[in-house]
């Protein structure tokens, strides 16, 4: 099955990437990224460790990789109402801390919102535009605070 679209022609903007990194051990970073994002006006309502996950039941010597889910409960809606409730397949917003080597950590986001109007599944329309614009700016705030 060929994409819809050219994956190589798409640059980290069209996405919405947002990486930094953190100075400091792999638990004390998912705590300030926690901790960071709460105070951005997030939610976070879903937090996990697939490398707790796959070591464990696959024995993949993983290093240390957590997901946290955020969520802005009154952008969420508006986006859920622009898109016929179809961006929840996409929810939460994913922030992930993966262990670089010990005592560094990356951060990494992507906008599921850019994704959403890349692919189809929110219009591309100004009601979006202003959602897209109103969670990029509170993604840029959490990774300025970082």
């Amino acid at each position: 099955m060929a994409l819809p679209i050219d994956p190589t022609q798409l640059d980290e903007d069209d996405v919405g990437v947002k990486r930094t990194t953190l100075e400091m051990d792999h638990e004390a970073a998912v705590e300030h990224v926690r901790e960071t994002f709460l105070d951005a006006d997030f939610g976070i309502p879903v937090e996990f460790s697939p490398s707790e996950l796959l070591n464990e039941k696959i024995d993949a010597d993983r290093d240390p990789y957590y997901v946290l889910g955020a969520c802005n409960p009154a952008i969420a809606d508006r986006a859920l109402d622009a898109t016929d409730d179809r961006m929840g397949g996409l929810f939460p917003c994913n922030v992930v801390v993966w262990e670089e080597e010990p005592g560094t950590q990356t951060v990494y986001h992507v906008s599921i919102m850019r994704i959403a109007r890349l692919v189809g599944l929110a219009p591309d329309d100004e009601v979006m535009a202003d959602i897209v614009a109103d969670t990029g700016a509170l993604a840029d705030e959490a990774f300025e605070a970082l």
